[in-house]
């Protein structure tokens, strides 16, 4: 009898350490691939975000990562933007991301954008989409159907009163 007390208060403090209610690593199904979409946020970011809103406008694929390094667009030895290249397992495309610098929007009233994927295999540019006279942060390109291609991100931002067009490119991935 006492043996008997004894393991039913065990299992009564064992219960009231796990609250009813409480979910367990491994417990329950996993969320859906759509269900963890909608709960990201759609903020833009300097690391770049596939679910933003200019993204999303831009039908990047949510799935997207970035492959490769990142490169950098510099002005007078200031790194003024970022050029990353990503890319979706899903919809069999890559982008170009381009992030422009808090430190350079907040002394450039306007500037000329372009984002587009450079394919070496087939020696050209696709995806480019240009913005004259932005002054955002966050650019990406149209999906480029290059996933067989060795490709790079590039971007170019031209400063509005500057004859030069300063260009980045990410590393060539195969």
């Amino acid at each position: 009898m006492r043996s008997r007390m004894f393991a039913t208060a065990a299992v009564a403090a064992a219960f009231v350490m796990v609250p009813a209610g409480s979910a367990l690593a491994g417990s329950g199904p996993a969320p859906a691939p759509s269900e963890r979409a909608s709960s990201q946020s759609t903020a833009p970011t300097p690391e770049g975000n596939p679910s933003s809103k200019k993204a999303q406008a831009m039908d990047v694929c949510e799935d997207a990562h970035q492959i490769g390094t990142t490169g950098y667009i510099k002005q007078g030895g200031e790194t003024i933007a970022s050029v990353k290249q990503f890319y979706s397992p899903e919809c069999k495309e890559n982008y170009s991301y381009v992030w422009v610098w808090q430190s350079f929007t907040d002394k450039q009233d306007d500037y000329d954008v372009s984002a587009g994927v450079y394919s070496y295999t087939q020696d050209k540019q696709l995806g480019t989409v240009t913005w004259p006279k932005d002054n955002g942060q966050e650019y990406w390109s149209e999906g480029a159907a290059t996933v067989d291609d060795c490709t790079a991100a590039v971007g170019t931002l031209r400063p509005a009163g500057s004859a030069t067009t300063l260009s980045g490119q990410s590393d060539k991935r195969c």
